[in-house]
């Protein structure tokens, strides 16, 4: 009687709302910067609308995303070993990609937003026959170079210009990711190439205008190309009140520097070598505070630096650029490392070498810019802040952060492009 009733009145039931999917692809998820970056952006695409899946190949934290994982332990391990033996890095995980796609078949995403597919997890060629074939539009964030080189994933370091316009006999085969025996940087630059610009409706986005410069000298340059700068959580990383607390554990006087370095991995591209010689010229009360080291590491540091293991909370972290007077980055290769913004929006001035996009987030309130391996001007900017104090540079820091390091803000452009892209389905 009631269907009779709704056919009489030309009444049709309400089509049930469909939400957009969007799956985001990293090598980990929630944890290290990436990773706390596609969480950031599965957040603003779930308040936009979205449903929002990541999938991650190595490690994860608790996420508000559905999580999938991609391959096991003993996939990751069949990676890294082919890796090291035939150069064929992104081309490993054959079970693991297939595996993988067959889930994503069953969520039939409207975007897939791709991030580090690097890593030993994935197989890059799988993974693009099957967005050619299911035309699904791509968003693909780089956050180093990998993307457009036949193996590195930065040259900066030792100037390689191979990348321009095809890489061969590699000068960083024993680099990440790492090669014992062969060099297949030629195939491996032409396999890219091929896979990479074969996306009809591909968006590349550079975190950093360094970035986006190499971009549009690359193999990738006819792609539509836009930069986005990262952001970050200004609520959790703001001023902390306990911050006196970690200069007391370390046995730091309040009439002291603390200056401050962090990182995920500390090799000499991060400059670990130049903190070592720092370490030597500074006057007793200066300290230098190191995080993300490994415990061998910090058995063979120097008296005078304070090494600490990585830490996965980002309040620790906090409570560290906190406690600094100064935070430095002496990096010797970086895209927009978000070190930095978490620093100043602590209210700590940062130091950065001229590398990369890392100067893009500093201004002339918010700290320095000097010239890679200049330890002299490290210390003249060290007894800058020391004269003029921290409190001198805390409230700019701050406001600029605010203005400008939101992660709302940033990632509100990842959702416009979203918007865009389903514009033209």
């Amino acid at each position: 009687m009631l269907c009779q009733l709704v056919t009489f009145l030309h009444i049709r039931p309400p089509k049930k709302h469909y939400k957009m999917k969007i799956i985001q692809i990293n090598v980990t998820a929630n944890s290290c910067s990436t990773g706390r970056i596609a969480e950031g952006i599965g957040l603003k695409a779930q308040k936009a609308g979205f449903d929002s899946w990541i999938a991650y190949g190595r490690w994860a934290n608790n996420s508000s995303s559905h999580l999938i994982r991609i391959g096991t332990k003993i996939d990751y391990l069949e990676h890294g070993i082919e890796t090291r033996l035939f150069d064929n890095h992104g081309l490993a995980s054959r079970r693991a990609t297939g595996s993988f796609l067959k889930k994503i078949d069953t969520i039939k995403p409207d975007i897939i937003h791709l991030h580090n597919i690097h890593g030993y997890y994935l197989n890059y060629k799988l993974l693009f026959q099957y967005i050619r074939k299911k035309g699904i539009p791509v968003v693909w964030t780089l956050h180093d170079c990998w993307a457009f080189t036949g193996h590195c994933s930065h040259f900066s370091f030792c100037r390689c210009e191979k990348w321009r316009s095809g890489c061969f006999s590699c000068s960083q085969k024993r680099s990440y990711p790492l090669s014992l025996f062969l060099d297949r940087s030629k195939n491996n630059y032409e396999d890219k190439k091929k896979n990479f610009t074969s996306i009809s409706n591909l968006t590349i986005v550079s975190v950093s205008e360094w970035l986006e410069n190499l971009v549009s000298q690359s193999f990738l340059g006819g792609s539509n190309h836009v930069v986005i700068h990262n952001g970050i959580d200004t609520a959790m990383f703001s001023p902390a009140s306990q911050s006196n607390e970690i200069r007391l554990k370390h046995g730091i006087r309040q009439n002291e520097m603390m200056l401050l370095g962090v990182a995920g991995v500390w090799d000499k591209r991060k400059g670990l070598h130049d903190f070592i010689e720092l370490s030597k010229h500074l006057p007793p009360q200066q300290k230098i505070v190191l995080v993300g080291l490994t415990g061998k590491q910090i058995k063979t540091l120097p008296k005078t630096i304070i090494g600490i293991e990585r830490t996965e909370s980002t309040k620790q972290l906090s409570e560290y650029y906190s406690a600094a007077n100064l935070f430095l980055n002496l990096t010797y290769e970086d895209n927009y490392p978000t070190t930095n913004l978490e620093a100043i929006s602590c209210g700590t001035p940062c130091l950065t070498y001229k590398t990369g996009g890392s100067p893009e987030s500093i201004t002339a309130e918010t700290g320095f810019i000097v010239s890679q391996g200049n330890l002299e001007s490290v210390q003249q900017c060290i007894n800058t802040v020391q004269k003029n104090g921290k409190e001198s540079y805390s409230s700019a820091c701050r406001k600029y952060s605010l203005a400008h390091f939101r992660q709302e803000d940033c990632f509100n452009n990842y959702i416009k492009i979203y918007e865009a892209l389903l514009k033209k389905q």
